[in-house]
Order: structure tokens, then C-alpha cells, then sequence
């Protein structure tokens, strides 16, 4: 068997990909998950007011608030791997 030439590529038939920058990246994904952002700026948030607190000596409120932070954190997780079955559940149909 003789190997002939490839035949040609129809650059139709390609996927194009439109170039993203960060800002235009990060408003899309925002817009897909909500939470996962807001839950970012809740725990960083919480983890300053907890900074602020141990460093004025109010050891029983920074206490508190770290026991937040890692609340907020859980829900920040979840909110993150809900988004992600989400988007699965969404691009399998």
C-alpha cells in the first residue's frame, strides 16, 4: 500500500477559541457561580475583623471569628464544587 498525501484540512471545520482576557474571564465565571466570589470576600471579611480583634486583645471575639472564617471557608467549598456539578450536569445535556 502507498501512503498518498493527507487530504486537506477544511479550517472549517476547526473550533475557534476567542482570546479571554482576565477581566472578561472573571466576570463570566462570577456570573456562573456567584457564590464562590462572595464567599471569598466573606471569609476574607471575617479573617480581618478576627485580625483587628487579636490584635486590640479581644481574644474571645478573635477567637469567634476564626471559628467563622472556617465556616465561611466550608461554605465558600461548597459553593465551589455545587458550581462545578452544576456546570458537569449542565454540559452533559
Amino acid at each position: 500500500m502507498a501512503a498518498g498525501p493527507p487530504p486537506p484540512l477544511d479550517p472549517g471545520e476547526l473550533p475557534t477559541f476567542t482570546d479571554e482576557g482576565f477581566t472578561e474571564k472573571f466576570l463570566r465565571k462570577t456570573r456562573e457561580n456567584p457564590l464562590v466570589p462572595l464567599g471569598c470576600l466573606c471569609t476574607l471579611g471575617i479573617l480581618t475583623y478576627g485580625v483587628i480583634c487579636f490584635k486590640k486583645g479581644n481574644t474571645h471575639r478573635s477567637q469567634l471569628m476564626m471559628r467563622a472564617r472556617v465556616l465561611a471557608q466550608g461554605v465558600t467549598i461548597a459553593s465551589l464544587v455545587g458550581g462545578m456539578l452544576a456546570t458537569t450536569f449542565k454540559s452533559r445535556q
